[in-house]
């Protein structure tokens, strides 16, 4: 049989086959157009894109964010500016117990707001202003407006003497204020207090009602006495006296116990004699101030040490004072300091005059 005729009678297949024209096209080669279904399936199956905000939407949601962390502190504030002056209320009516324990309400919510807006990054131009104002009204009006209402009700100058204790609180803060925009200060002014500071004022002015509640009246209640005690309040408040300031402060690991124990120790007071400790924290205060002021000018004195640390430069002031043959240093002058002047390290210093000296360069010191 003849293999031509076999192949023919395959069919079409076999002339498929042998004709290579003919041949059927593989689907490989095919090339396939996507369709809007496979394409909606293609979406979603790897899911949309992720799209970047634009820039004035999350300048927007910064700014809500923002303006949700402010609330927390300023309501804090707020809270504190109602508590004080719901004392002053209370001081009104002779509920002198409530007063106080309002205004020490007062006193701790000032005092946590600030730390609860740095550790939230919610700090603020508007926070800082509703701070001031609420530390002008809980530790200078509401100590004033009690101390005249138990004390010095219907006494003329009673109520003058609350007036200057205002104003000297006023002052002082807006000093405070003043003093946070110079960047020009050295390190170690952050460790201080300018005078006494407002918290500590109010405690210090509500001394004669603490002793009066504890010890009942005497001269410490008497008109003179109560004038005078307030009149030196004011006057530390907007002194340049040097007072120890905490924020820096940190606590050495082995006097965690002993801080533990006074605490613990104050409490007990706060929640029996609560006066009693009122007197103790202000003769514990009034001690430290000349510490303070002893601490700053030496610090001052050394130009070297304005950047260390206050444990730093405690170290180095228990090694000046152990070394031999150590010499005091007089504080570098503020005209020396803006000018470039300073002593160099271990110079021996000559008496200062009171009168203007012409130094090398032909300037004038003070």
């Amino acid at each position: 049989m003849n293999p031509q005729a076999a192949n023919s009678s395959d069919g079409p297949a076999g002339r498929r086959a042998g004709d290579p024209g003919l041949r059927r096209p593989s689907r490989s080669s095919k090339t396939r157009v996507p369709t809007a279904r496979s394409a909606r399936r293609q979406a979603q199956a790897h899911g949309p894109a992720p799209s970047k905000p634009r820039e004035p939407e999350r300048r927007r949601l910064s700014k809500q964010a923002q303006a949700g962390r402010i609330i927390i502190p300023s309501s804090l504030t707020i809270l504190a500016i109602c508590a004080g002056l719901t004392a002053m209320r209370a001081a009104t009516t002779g509920d002198i117990d409530v007063a106080m324990g309002l205004l020490v309400a007062a006193a701790f919510l000032d005092g946590i707001d600030g730390r609860v807006a740095r550790l939230m990054g919610a700090t603020s131009r508007i926070g800082a202003e509703i701070d001031s104002l609420a530390d002008a009204i809980n530790f200078g009006v509401v100590p004033a407006m009690i101390v005249y209402f138990f004390l010095l009700d219907g006494q003329d100058l009673g109520w003058a003497l609350a007036l200057i204790y205002c104003c000297a609180i006023v002052l002082r803060l807006a000093r405070f204020n003043t003093l946070l925009d110079d960047d020009e200060a050295p390190g170690y002014t952050r460790d201080f207090f300018v005078g006494v500071p407002a918290p500590a004022a109010a405690i210090c002015a509500l001394l004669p009602i603490g002793l009066a509640q504890q010890f009942g009246e005497g001269w410490w209640t008497s008109v003179p006495a109560v004038g005078g005690w307030l009149v030196l309040v004011a006057f530390l408040a907007v002194s340049r006296v040097p007072t120890a300031s905490l924020k820096t402060a940190s606590i050495p690991p082995r006097a965690v116990a002993g801080l533990l124990v006074l605490v613990a120790v104050g409490a007990a007071l706060l929640l029996t004699y609560p006066y009693l400790l009122m007197m103790i924290g202000i003769a514990a205060y009034a001690i430290h101030i000349p510490f303070a002021w002893r601490s700053r000018r030496w610090v001052a004195s050394r130009p070297e040490h304005w950047d260390d640390k206050p444990a730093e430069r405690r170290a180095q002031r228990k090694a000046s004072k152990t070394a031999p043959g150590g010499r005091r240093r007089r504080p570098v002058l503020k005209s020396q300091r803006r000018l470039g002047l300073n002593r160099p390290t271990g110079a021996p210093v000559a008496v200062q005059s009171s009168e203007p000296v012409a130094d090398q360069n032909g300037s004038e010191t003070e």
